[in-house]
C-alpha cells in the first residue's frame, strides 16, 4: 500500500497518542476530584464509561490516514477479450459490385460492429495486400479503432496467409513465422479475428496452414465476405481485371478455426460474428484509492460513539 501524503501519517500517529493521552489525564482529574469531594469511584461499568470516548477517539486516526490518501493496488475482475480486424486492401476492394465499393462497405460494417463491442473488448486493426501492417494496436479506444478503420486505403494483391499470420502475431505479442509450429503460440481463446476480405487470394502464406495455426491457439478467424458472385472489373495500371467473390477460400478459413462465414450484405449475420466472440472474466491489477473507505469507516466510529454516548450517558460525548 502507498500513500499520497504520507507526512499525514507521522501527523495521525502523534495526534492519536496526544488524544489518548489528554483522555488518560482527564480520566485521572476527574476521579481525583470525585475522591477529593467524598464520592468515590465513577459511576457505572468501565465499558459504558470509556467505550464512546474510545470509539470517537478511534475516529480521528482513520480520517487522518484517509486524508494522506492511501492506494492498494487490487486485482479487478474484468471480461475482456480482443478482436483484430483483418481489412483486404487489395486492387480487387476498389470494385464496386458492393455500394459505394467494396472497402468503403467494409470499412461501414466494421465501424458498426466496434460501435456494438463493449470497452471490455480490445479492437486492434490491420490492412492487408501483398503484406500485411498494423494499423492500430488493440485497444479499448473504440473511437480510434474507427479512425484506423477509415484510414485503410487500396492497393498491391491479397494475401490472406500473411495476415493471419500477422494478426496472430499482434495477439501473442510476438512475430509469427509461416513456418510456426502449433505447440509454440500457446493458447488464447478470447481472442478472434475478423477478416473483411472478397476472397481473391494472389500469393504469400499458405492460407490454410496459417489457419491451422490459429486454430491451434484456440483463436477464431470470422470472415466476412465483401463483394458479389457475379463480380466486375477493376482497372489497374491501365488494366481491366475482372473480380468476383470467392466464398470458399474464406468459408474453409472459419470453418478449420471454429468460425463461420457471414456475407457483409446480412445485417443479423454480422451481429452473429459479434456474438461469438469468446470473452472471458480475467483480473487486472489497479490502483485503488481507499479515502472513501477510510472516511466510511472514521464515520461509522463517530455514529457508534455518538449513540452509545446518548443511550448510556444521555448525551454525545
Amino acid at each position: 500500500m502507498t500513500v499520497v501524503h504520507p507526512l499525514l501519517l507521522a501527523v495521525a500517529v502523534v495526534v492519536t497518542v496526544a488524544a489518548v493521552a489528554g483522555y488518560v489525564a482527564l480520566q485521572r482529574r476527574r476521579a481525583a476530584a470525585l475522591a477529593a469531594a467524598g464520592f468515590g469511584s465513577l459511576a457505572g461499568g468501565r465499558l459504558r464509561r470509556h467505550l464512546p470516548y474510545a470509539l470517537l477517539l478511534a475516529a480521528l486516526p482513520v480520517l487522518l490516514v484517509g486524508l494522506a490518501r492511501p492506494e492498494a493496488e487490487l486485482s479487478v475482475p474484468r471480461v475482456a477479450g480482443t478482436v483484430m480486424l483483418a481489412f483486404d486492401a487489395s486492387n480487387s476492394m476498389k470494385a464496386d459490385d458492393v455500394t459505394p465499393t467494396r472497402l468503403a462497405a467494409a470499412q461501414q460494417a466494421a465501424a458498426r460492429f466496434v460501435e456494438d463491442q463493449p470497452d471490455t473488448v480490445d479492437i486492434g486493426v490491420l490492412a492487408f495486400g501483398d503484406q500485411a501492417l498494423v494499423t492500430q494496436a488493440p485497444t479499448d479506444d473504440h473511437t480510434a479503432a474507427i479512425a484506423a478503420i477509415n484510414r485503410v486505403s487500396t492497393g498491391g494483391g491479397t494475401s490472406l496467409g500473411q495476415a493471419i499470420l500477422v494478426a496472430l502475431g499482434t495477439i501473442t505479442g510476438r512475430p509469427i513465422s509461416a513456418d510456426a509450429t502449433a505447440g509454440s503460440l500457446g493458447y488464447w481463446p478470447s481472442a478472434t479475428i475478423v477478416m473483411f476480405s472478397d476472397g481473391q487470394q494472389t500469393g504469400g502464406p499458405d492460407v490454410e496452414a496459417a489457419a491451422e495455426l490459429a486454430a491451434a491457439a484456440g483463436v477464431r478467424v470470422q470472415t466476412v465476405g465483401i463483394g458479389t458472385d457475379r463480380g466486375t472489373t477493376v482497372e489497374v495500371d491501365g488494366y481491366q481485371l475482372g473480380t468476383a467473390l470467392d466464398e470458399s477460400v474464406l468459408t474453409a478459413v472459419a470453418q478449420t478455426t471454429g468460425g463461420a462465414y457471414h456475407r457483409a450484405g446480412d445485417p443479423a449475420a454480422l451481429a452473429g460474428a459479434a456474438d461469438s466472440i469468446d470473452l472471458r472474466l480475467t483480473t487486472k491489477k489497479e490502483p485503488v484509492e481507499l479515502t472513501a473507505w477510510a472516511a466510511a469507516g472514521a464515520l461509522l466510529l463517530l455514529m457508534a460513539g455518538a449513540l452509545l454516548g446518548l443511550r448510556w450517558h444521555g448525551r454525545i460525548v
